[in-house]
């Protein structure tokens, strides 16, 4: 455990030079010294890892209040504090009763479970969280409890509040100084809806573009990723030593996570991590010592693994090398049930996750169980009592830091409740600066830009004229979909901001999302790319943008065709292959997911009032750019470094921005599938069969249609949803008990996805509900089978409309899936007479089924 009394020093900035160095040195691919079996060695006193200077002297004062506090409390009070449940799962009244330490407001949890749920609403909430937390009627000692929150671009999920760019775009500005702003604004309006704790900065250091978490990343690069922790842990918390250092305008930060997360083989979210200690050290620890220098009040563990051991049960790096060797004085929690993941463990039973380090479980469904099982862990002694005081002492530590003992109920606080600050104008224009400062332009053929604004201005695509889109996933909900303009009221889209510069230069602005007009425009602005996305769904296989969909290149030829210059802006959380639009387009701009302020890109598009200059391209890229869709770990430093736009590249105003025509070869096959879609566009994903299946063991594999079972039992025919034959129509005679699988030719492994929201979602059209029985299931293998009832949850569907149906995986999982080696993603079977058309089945959020089955009992 660390020696508060003993620490070793480093300077901060001698530590940044050190990593600075070593970047540049590196001539190896952050793999090289990893093989199959290597393990992560920390031997104490060792020089791999970096001692740092935690900044917060030892309080004696302090100390003895802890002291003091400790000796008085039960094993049940000193447990509670080591567990954090979701407000989806947990009441004040359970608070108040376990006197737990935290509570979180996961990715789908908000108030009443609804996403816009107003500001005032959780207000209210939080001080009904701590008012239970200091409510002794009950007996108990009264400990504050912590209310944290995933503030990762703004307070983002809260209607109205900054958006501010995704990560990716601010790695984009290199600049330390902005990023310093951005934590202290993140703060406040955290602070104005009751929370004290904002799950943020991410400084992973992605090496492979199809990880879906990408965005969350500032830089492939580390001395970028070093150069932003500190900077923001100042900005969320105050500097050390100052006055506002955390008070009642700051919040704590957590630094995540740790450690490899954007390292995984393969870019797979939860992954392993195969790598050497140096460079596990080198490239992906590089954030952790200037954020500690900077005094972070607490780090987050990683789902992932490093060479096969799950950091969620590693003493090795949770103990000696982040608190021991790199002097972490505050606490480390963990993330969405990720202790379940250590082996041995389950969501309700790890006392490995405490003696290996980690000092507060996140236990958001699991909470009761990991409870139970660990008070009786640490009253039979198998978490011992120097440990378990050593974590409760952590978690004290900081909540008498943040002064939660007095300060009093969050709307009674600095500026609890001050909703004026969410979205306020000096908030919103220091997030347009971001926007201005992230777009990185990569062509500008003839110097067609900055546009004069007193033109015809056409502006379209699908990203024309919405902030969901531009704002990317973790905004307002998990995967930041399904929402709508009216949840943004302090906003501008990207046309909003366009329009208001040219109407006020004389021009005529003309949104059009699909790119037809009246009048032919002087110039088109085309606004498109990947839609909303988080972790899970976010990975991919390769680099492709939207394979089998070529809507958006499509729409640029088209307008190109009419003798239309075009400006492509280009919406997306990772450098994609787009070579074919680049070439379709005038001019092409990376805008990244710029959130809240869409009038920062027509700041730069732009031209001023005079025929000048508004603002320049400072953009440089933080990703190198791909050559082919296929080279998605093609990173700096490397020996065959070899993208086809380097890192730091970004042209001005003043460079040449002609670029000869580009190969449209992608390198890799063409139409595949989306990540996470199993049937879609009329096509079934690689690898995916589709299978009919009687209830005497004949079995028909679906390839031309008409087809279907010899004895009539269960028929598919091709119709229309979106397009002509997208989509298969299913009609069981009633005959017999016929089963319709889509079968995996290689197992999945979906246990990631089953820890946390997310739901398979068939996108159907019910026409015949049979009265008897109807079940929808996975299979896992020889005698695996997992189903629910689904007939109920059929009948309730709108007759004869499409609509979406989601089925959450961990219901199947709970029913005896074992979501490690599906080999059928969907079976669904019936003996009635059940007609219905199916268009999509495909992994989901929560939030975007329209209906939802229901875990069995």
């Amino acid at each position: 455990m660390t020696n508060r009394h003993n620490f070793k020093r480093v300077g901060g900035s001698a530590l940044l030079a050190a990593l600075v160095l070593a970047l540049g040195a590196c001539k190896g691919d952050g793999h090289a010294d990893a093989d199959a079996d290597a393990q992560v060695q920390t031997q104490a006193g060792g020089s791999v890892w970096p001692e740092v200077n935690w900044p917060l002297a030892e309080d004696p004062a302090l100390e003895q209040r802890i002291d003091e506090l400790l000796a008085t409390m039960t094993v049940e009070e000193k447990v509670g504090q080591l567990v954090q449940g979701d407000i989806a799962s947990i009441t004040p009244d359970d608070v108040r009763q376990y006197r737990l330490g935290s509570i979180l407001a996961g990715g789908n949890s908000d108030p009443g479970g609804r996403y816009d749920a107003a500001p005032a609403e959780w207000l209210a909430l939080a001080d009904a969280f701590y008012e239970a937390s200091m409510d002794t009627s009950q007996g108990g000692k009264p400990i504050p409890v912590l209310f944290g929150i995933d503030a990762v671009h703004g307070q983002s999920n809260i209607v109205g509040a900054t958006l501010f760019p995704h990560n990716i775009g601010l790695g984009a500005t290199r600049n330390p100084d902005l990023m310093r702003r951005i934590g202290e604004i993140t703060a406040l309006e955290t602070r104005v809806t009751g929370m004290e704790w904002a799950f943020a900065p991410t400084v992973a250091v992605p090496q492979d573009d199809r990880w879906g978490r990408t965005y969350e990343g500032y830089s492939e690069a580390p001395e970028v990723v070093a150069s932003f922790a500190g900077a923001v842990v100042e900005g969320l918390q105050g500097r050390p030593g100052t006055p506002e250092f955390l008070d009642g305008r700051r919040v704590i930060a957590s630094v995540k996570h740790f450690l490899g997360d954007g390292g995984t083989t393969g870019g797979k979210d939860q992954g392993d991590t195969r790598i050497g200690e140096a460079d596990l050290v080198r490239i992906h620890a590089a954030g952790y010592p200037p954020a500690i220098a900077a005094g972070a009040q607490t780090v987050m563990a990683s789902f992932n693994s490093v060479n096969g051991e799950k950091l969620h049960g590693s003493r090795t790096l949770l103990t000696d090398a982040l608190k021991e060797r790199m002097n972490f004085g505050g606490f480390v929690v963990g993330d969405w049930n990720g202790h379940g993941q250590v082996p041995g463990c389950s969501n309700t039973d790890c006392p490995a996750t405490i003696n290996a380090g980690l000092d507060m479980a996140m236990t958001p469904d699991s909470w009761k169980g990991f409870y139970e099982s660990t008070l009786a862990a640490a009253k039979d002694g198998v978490i011992p009592a120097e440990r378990l005081d050593d974590a409760v002492r952590r978690v004290l530590r900081v909540k008498f830091r943040l002064n939660l003992f007095e300060a009093g109920k969050p709307s009674e606080r600095a500026v609890g409740g001050r909703f004026e600050l969410l979205g306020a104008p000096e908030h919103r224009a220091v997030a347009r600066q971001a926007v201005r400062e992230s777009l990185v332009l990569l062509k500008n053929q003839g110097g067609i830009l900055p546009l004069a604004p007193g033109q015809r201005v056409l502006v379209a695509g699908d990203g024309a004229d919405d902030v969901g889109k531009q704002s990317g996933g973790w905004t307002l909900n998990w995967q930041g979909t399904g929402t709508k303009r009216a949840d943004y009221p302090n906003a501008d889209t990207i046309h909003e901001g366009i329009a208001k510069q040219v109407q006020a230069a004389g021009g005529e602005a003309v949104l059009s999302i699909d790119g037809t007009y009246a009048q032919k425009p002087d110039v088109a602005i085309v606004v498109f790319g990947e839609d909303p996305y988080a972790e899970f769904q976010g990975d991919i296989p390769n680099l492709l943008y939207k394979p089998g969909n070529d809507t958006d290149l499509a729409l640029i030829r088209r307008l190109k065709a009419d003798g239309i210059p075009v400006v492509a802006v280009f919406l997306s959380g990772r450098p994609l292959w787009m070579n074919r639009e680049i070439n379709a387009a005038d001019a092409f701009v990376a805008a990244w997911l710029p959130g809240s302020e869409g009038g920062g890109i027509a700041d730069v598009l732009l031209r001023a009032p005079d025929g000048g200059v508004q603002h320049d391209f400072k953009g440089r890229l933080s990703f190198s750019w791909p050559r082919t869709a296929a080279q998605y770990a093609n990173n700096v430093g490397q020996e065959d470094y070899d993208p086809l736009f380097p890192f730091g590249f970004g042209l001005t105003y003043a460079d040449g921005g002609d670029l000869a025509p580009l190969p449209e070869d992608s390198g890799v096959q063409a139409g595949q599938s989306e990540a996470g879609t199993f049937f879609g566009r009329g096509q079934l994903a690689h690898g995916v069969l589709m299978r009919l299946a009687s209830a005497e063991g004949h079995t028909a594999q679906v390839g031309a249609l008409p087809s279907g079972l010899h004895d009539g039992s269960l028929e598919v025919t091709a119709v229309d949803h979106h397009a002509q034959e997208d989509a298969r129509r299913f009609a069981w005679s009633g005959t017999q008990a016929a089963t319709l699988s889509l079968v995996t030719q290689v197992p999945q492994d979906l246990s990631r996805e089953t820890n946390g929201d997310v739901m398979l979602v068939l996108t159907l059209r019910p026409e015949r509900i049979p009265d008897g029985a109807v079940s929808l299931g996975v299979a896992c293998g020889d005698g695996c089978r997992a189903s629910l009832p689904a007939r109920d949850a059929l009948a309730d569907l709108p007759a004869g409309r499409w609509t979406t149906l989601g089925v959450p995986l961990k219901c199947l999982a709970a029913a005896g899936a074992d979501m490690t080696k599906l080999d059928a993603v969907l079976e669904l079977q019936t003996a009635g007479e059940l007609r219905m058309s199916v268009s999509r089945v495909a992994l989901g959020a929560l939030n975007e089924a329209e209906h939802s089955l229901a875990c069995a009992r």
